[in-house]
């Protein structure tokens, strides 16, 4: 399986006239397009920024929900169906990722069963607003855990994040904390974020980030900052769909 990504339309061959010709647009500059590479090179920036990066395995059904998602012509309804469904996967995988411990249940039959359970003591926190899109889907999977935001903004002229808003459980800074935030674009957001998190003394080892996209520069930023903090993404791309969350609200 071959991993997407974005290569530049320089090139002009014989097996792309015949389906452009017709269109009255082939003259004009295309900055990108689709393309596949070598199944290495999805892993490869997991493999630069360690251990601390964890990628869902890509398959086809992820392939598909990343392509809708990114494509332009997308209606709002179907992007937000997508992106539901990829949330999902995430939340899923981010779940796998807390601590539990064995249990041996009794099962109607009289069997004794051995399975295990999540330790108690997680909570999710969501950065506004593009970080709230995921909440509902951690809802899905844990009804009653605890959810915090964070709102936090660039300012226009410095672009450097700025803290608005911070309401978490009063004892976040026992639990594991799931950070979500769909897009990693430059990773100041969500360093800031953290840091926030550090002042409630949650420790950088107790927070698992959940994105669907990511770029390398968002990715190391982070990592470096905190080695300790652990990304959950389904993609690492120089171009993530920054539109994501006007597209998600219906803002765009």
């Amino acid at each position: 399986m071959k991993q997407v990504r974005f290569a530049n339309n320089n090139n002009n061959n014989s097996s792309s006239s015949s389906s452009s010709s017709s269109s009255s647009s082939s003259s004009s500059s295309v900055s990108a397009v689709l393309s596949n590479s070598d199944p290495a090179d999805a892993t490869k920036h997991q493999d630069n920024l360690g251990p601390q990066l964890k990628l869902l395995p890509l398959n086809d059904q992820i392939r598909e929900l990343q392509t809708i998602i990114r494509d332009k012509t997308t209606s709002r309804g179907d992007f937000v169906f997508c992106a539901d469904r990829l949330i999902r996967l995430v939340v899923e995988e981010g779940l796998n990722q807390l601590p539990y411990s064995e249990c041996t249940v009794t099962t109607p039959t009289g069997y004794k069963y051995e399975g295990v359970k999540f330790e108690r003591g997680n909570c999710g926190v969501s950065i506004m607003r593009s970080g709230e899109a995921m909440e509902q889907g951690l809802r899905d999977c844990c009804r009653s855990i605890r959810i915090g935001k964070i709102l936090i903004q660039s300012d226009e002229e410095t672009q450097k994040a700025k803290v608005y808003y911070a309401k978490f459980p009063p004892d976040v800074y026992r639990r594991k904390v799931l950070l979500m935030y769909p897009i990693l674009s430059t990773g100041n957001t969500v360093i800031e974020a953290v840091r926030v998190l550090i002042e409630h003394r949650v420790q950088p080892r107790h927070i698992i980030l959940l994105s669907l996209f990511s770029t390398p520069h968002g990715a190391k930023s982070i990592i470096q900052e905190f080695p300790d903090i652990t990304i959950l993404t389904t993609e690492v791309h120089p171009v993530a769909p920054t539109h994501f969350g006007q597209r998600y609200f219906g803002t765009d």
